[in-house]
């Protein structure tokens, strides 16, 4: 094994902190991962990793070494593609994380115009209703809507998405249209937690500048949109959810919105990268097509 393969094992070890996880990720044996790190550990002189029976961690040169392999090797994703032109310009893999409505909705139907323009690219598309790791599972770039909560991380604002009150006709028709929000004491809102087991938030509205809550009885909690937004079309309660997501059904009448006047603020969308000298030319690219596809649905 040559040393940009044992650079590139090794990366993806000290980002996974796991010989086994980078062993699945890399589609490698796992004594192949161990044995390359071992030998590039013994041609440097020092020692990379910590290995205890339970984690895998960098050691202070280790982490030196890890920054310096990401930068050259994005360097040399540069270089080798840096007088090539045209769709032969970008090539290689881009593994991104983004809300699955939002894929489904907006991305994925414009996606086959990018993919024609840049053929050599091969997309792995997350779509999980959870907070990826960015760095330990490999992605290079996110779609976050919503806080970006990791300060390490690099966020490009995009702009936001309106949000809306919304109800079927059959839930309406059985509890009756809120007017204000006293009134949603008599209503059911459905909750929608990242983790199942911690505390709904409950009603939010904007007031001023800030988010204000109203506490609200539920009978349904899901962790996943596409439940979240069944739930409401099958009359279980009411959602708070970005426009852009159930646009159709509220202009068809499907779902209806209620108490305009006490919307969430807006939902700030943002990219999401790894703080990197670089960015190769294909995320670059790619986060450039993504803004630009979003821009008419936000505010």
């Amino acid at each position: 094994m040559n040393r940009l393969e044992a650079m590139q094992i090794y990366t993806r070890v000290a980002e996974l902190a796991s010989f086994t996880q980078a062993a699945d990720s890399l589609g490698l044996p796992k004594a192949s991962v161990s044995t390359s790190v071992r030998q590039l550990e013994a041609e440097l002189g020092t020692r990379l990793l910590h290995r205890t029976t339970r984690k895998v961690q960098m050691t202070q040169d280790g982490q030196a070494f890890y920054e310096r392999c990401k930068d050259l090797l994005v360097d040399l994703d540069e270089l080798q593609s840096m007088f090539q032109q045209g769709e032969q310009a970008l090539n290689g893999r881009l593994r991104v994380d983004m809300p699955s409505s939002t894929a489904r909705r907006i991305i994925l139907p414009a996606l086959p115009a990018f993919l024609a323009e840049h053929p050599r690219l091969e997309i792995e598309l997350s779509c999980a209703d959870r907070r990826v790791d960015l760095v330990r599972e490999g992605f290079d770039c996110v779609l976050r809507v919503g806080g970006i909560g990791d300060t390490a991380l690099i966020a490009k604002p995009l702009g936001q998405f309106k949000m809306r009150n919304l109800a079927s006709p059959s839930y309406l028709a059985r509890f009756g249209t809120p007017l204000r929000l006293e009134d949603l004491a008599q209503h059911r809102v459905i909750h929608y937690v990242q983790t199942l087991g911690s505390k709904p938030v409950g009603w939010e509205y904007e007031e001023g500048d800030t988010n204000q809550t109203f506490p609200m009885a539920g009978v349904v909690t899901v962790n996943n949109t596409d439940a979240y937004y069944a739930a409401c079309q099958a009359g279980l309660g009411i959602i708070q959810t970005p426009l852009v997501d159930l646009e159709t059904a509220l202009e068809t009448g499907r779902l209806i919105e209620i108490l305009p006047g006490y919307r969430p603020k807006p939902m700030p969308v943002s990219l999401v990268y790894a703080n990197r000298r670089h960015l190769p030319k294909r995320v670059q690219a790619f986060m450039t097509w993504i803004a630009d596809i979003l821009q008419p649905h936000l505010n």
